[in-house]
């Protein structure tokens, strides 16, 4: 079992979902925890070429080039095109065109990565427009969103895309003015003589820029945080005016001439096929243009971002989504159930909580000897959380838009893999990756459902039997019963304390789901290394698999955002237990400022966790008198290499119901990118949070889930969202993500301010399902 967890929890890529090999085996976080003040490797000098000549960096000029010192300094006549690669254009007007590689599914990419080339490239942000990059892995490299890697792994070849422009745009000037280039800045889409302050603009230096050498890696020089013009900024997201005047941007948006419209009928349980269906009745419908059965490739679709897993099912396909709905609700299938689901998740999360107490499960991770210190410890504590299905819940419904034509298929969609997207309709379909186009549209939410690529391959199969391009929409219904969930967990923790109050030894054992009684699911199982097995002398994790067939996924920060409220929640019963504030215990387990695990991208440094509790802390007023019935709660995370601490002030309004007042945030990402996106993603995580932990689970019974839309699903409403207050530390440490680390530490917050409070303490989530109510 070993080896599976190793397999899939070794490389942050697993953890995204997208596996090993996406980026020929170069570490694209090598750098993202390096100590503050070292230099960044540069880019090799093969790498730079690579991206320059392929077009991974671009710079071109555009337009008419009606400026004399364009034509001048480029040595062409006005009028001419210039292009040196493709990141970057810059057109005759002076505006720079900046491709954005990875897709938008709501966590500010697409304006944040161009933001680091602008700053390096010292352009003018009202200068600047985004484009979505072509989905071409040979150019763009790895184009996906998960696993909050966008920034991180972008953060160096975008710094060096834009130093490497401007360094070309500077030496065009130094030309033209026939004077040495160290006398020379840049400014705003200008480079500007120090000595007499004449300026030229990047439009009338570009054609020249062309002609230059790209620089080595060497040569390259970046801007000094204390110049930075753009970065840390707040700054509005690129399709904010878009959104909010409601233009076409989504992938359910698509509109193409001579399109038809399908939807796509599967088994309510779990692994049914359809063997017989009232085809030719559907067909008869006004607006139905085919109705056909689809035998897929498995029984149960499973998270298979590059692989070929679609699920049988029915096709209807109509003139509109109207008519293809309205046909579906006329069709009658008779479906076999002879290899379906019979999950029970009740019956699941019953077993799950016998067998971590009575079993001692296979450890994954284990250092010292705990068992032993744990009996010889002054003091015992034990404590079962738990946590069930949970949907991802984004608000638009998987949609895709294809069109096959004799061998060649082009696809739009809102996917978080469109690279991925693309190996999966060449190995589904038989067909060279060169066939394949996939068009990316921003996506109306994602966290990690537009991961995987289940409603391409089906887009894919039914355009394959309709001579027009075809729009798959999926229902809502569609969304909740045949998404990939978070997996249901259960967490047996014990630890014992020494004479002095210190953790003397761990032994945490969970039960994990496995679909084939093999490996665990995906996003299910338990990752070694994560606290506190760092910081502990005597540690042992252990695991045992539990099957249950349906599919799961990463969901918002997979695994931490339920181990999280576990263990954290735990740390504070210790804290109880050892009859020490919690914030001091939880400072006492970091212990000296040091890396975990010095040069892995997931090691844990635990002064910049000690410096964001405390931090927390005091923003809060840690330790002040409240009224009776109210309390504040802490919980620490790292995940995502991002170090959080969460505070949350809870008031009890009786016994069972819960107002959350406010939630103070301190956030370690390092370098911050966009302070707009960056506080965007935060608050996000903190109401994500909050609307899993009250009343958000999926129930499955004889294979089939019951809850069918939000009405069954509650999302947060508005008037129980707290008063967010967030502070960014600054670590000096390069950027990493902030879509996913600051929810884990929420649940875990406001539970210990709830037992604090009230003295009831929380070991399952939804708090719902405890009879407890957010108010």
């Amino acid at each position: 079992m070993k080896e599976a967890f190793d397999k899939l929890f070794n490389d942050p890529l697993q953890q995204a979902g997208l596996g090993r090999g996406s980026f020929d085996g170069a570490d694209p976080l090598a750098d993202h925890e390096r100590p503050a003040g070292a230099v960044a490797p540069a880019l090799s000098r093969r790498r730079f070429l690579v991206l320059s000549g392929l077009g991974g960096f671009t710079l071109a000029l555009l337009g008419t080039g009606n400026a004399s010192a364009t034509a001048k300094a480029g040595g062409g006549d006005a009028g001419s095109d210039w292009a040196i690669n493709a990141y970057i254009q810059i057109h005759d007007d002076n505006s720079v065109r900046i491709f954005a590689p990875n897709p938008e599914v709501g966590q500010g990419v697409k304006t944040a990565l161009p933001m680091i080339v602008a700053e390096e490239l010292d352009a003018a942000w009202e200068d600047v427009k985004v484009d979505y990059a072509p989905v071409d892995g040979a150019r763009f490299g790895a184009q996906f969103a998960g696993g909050s890697l966008s920034i991180p792994m972008r953060w160096q070849e975008m710094r060096e895309l834009g130093a490497a422009a401007r360094f070309m745009l500077v030496q065009a000037a130094a030309e033209y003015w026939s004077v040495s280039p160290q006398g020379l800045r840049t400014e705003r889409s200008s480079v500007i003589d120090s000595g007499t302050e004449r300026r030229l603009q990047y439009a009338e230096l570009a054609a020249a820029a062309a002609a230059q050498t790209p620089p080595t890696a060497e040569r390259l020089e970046f801007k000094s945080p204390g110049a930075y013009r753009i970065l840390g900024q707040r700054i509005s997201g690129i399709d904010n005016e878009a959104l909010v005047r409601g233009k076409p941007l989504f992938g359910s948006d698509v509109r193409l001439p001579g399109m038809r419209y399908a939807t796509y009928v599967k088994s309510p349980v779990l692994g049914g096929r359809p063997m017989h269906a009232n085809l030719d009745d559907i067909r008869a419908l006004p607006g139905v243009t085919d109705a056909f059965i689809i035998d897929g490739t498995v029984r149960v679709s499973r998270f298979d971002p590059a692989g070929t897993s679609v699920a049988p099912g029915v096709a209807i396909v109509a003139h509109s989504t109207w008519q293809a709905l309205r046909a579906r609700e006329a069709l009658q299938i008779e479906w076999d159930l002879e290899q379906a689901s019979r999950d029970d998740s009740a019956q699941w999360q019953s077993e799950a909580r016998r067998l971590a107490e009575t079993t001692e499960g296979q450890a994954v991770a284990e250092r010292g000897e705990p068992l032993s210190q744990l009996a010889q410890a002054q003091q015992q504590i034990a404590a079962s959380y738990s946590a069930e299905l949970v949907s991802h819940a984004q608000l638009e419904p998987q949609s895709c838009t294809a069109r096959y034509h004799e061998g060649t298929i082009e696809v739009w969609a809102s996917s978080q893999t469109p690279g991925r997207a693309v190996q999966s309709l060449a190995a589904l379909m038989d067909l060279p990756e060169s066939n394949i186009t996939v068009h990316q549209y921003r996506g109306g939410g994602g966290f990690g459902r537009r991961l995987d690529n289940d409603y391409v391959r089906e887009t894919a199969l039914i355009a394959r039997r309709v001579d027009a391009p075809v729009k798959l929409q999926w229902t809502r219904e569609d969304d909740m019963a045949f998404d990939q969930y978070r997996p249901p967990v259960h967490h047996y923790l014990r630890a014992g304390l020494d004479a002095k109050g210190k953790i003397a030894a761990w032994d945490n054992h969970t039960i994990a789901v496995t679909p084939d009684g093999a490996e665990p699911g995906s996003s299910a199982g338990f990752r070694p290394g994560i606290m506190p097995e760092p910081v502990l002398e005597h540690y042992r994790a252990a695991v045992t698999l539990l099957p249950f067939k349906t599919p799961t996924g990463p969901v918002r920060a997979p695994l931490s955002n339920t181990y999280a409220f576990a263990e954290q929640c735990f740390m504070h019963e210790l804290a109880l237990a050892a009859e020490r504030d919690h914030l001091a215990f939880l400072l006492d387990v970091m212990g000296e400022p040091r890396w975990t695990q010095e040069g892995e991208r997931r090691a844990v440094h635990t002064g910049r966790a000690a410096e964001v509790i405390r931090r927390a802390a005091a923003m809060a007023d840690w330790g002040r008198p409240l009224p009776q019935g109210s309390a504040l709660g802490l919980g620490f995370y790292f995940s995502h290499a991002g170090h959080i601490a969460e505070v949350a002030q809870v008031r009890m309004e009786d016994s069972t119901r819960i107002r959350v007042e406010k939630v103070w945030v301190a956030a370690d990402i390092g370098t911050i990118v966009n302070l707009s996106g960056a506080e965007n993603q935060v608050q996000g995580s903190i109401i994500d949070g909050l609307s899993t932990l009250a009343a958000q689970r999926l129930t499955v019974r004889d294979g089939a889930v019951q809850e069918k839309n939000f009405d069954q699903y509650p999302l947060l409403r508005h008037p129980l969202t707290p008063e967010i207050v967030i502070e960014f530390v600054d670590s000096g440490h390069a950027p990493t993500g902030v879509g996913e680390p600051a929810l884990p530490p929420l649940a875990p917050a406001v539970c210990n301010a709830v037992f604090s409070a009230s003295g009831e303490r929380i070991r399952h989530l939804p708090v719902s399902k405890a009879g407890f109510s957010l108010v």
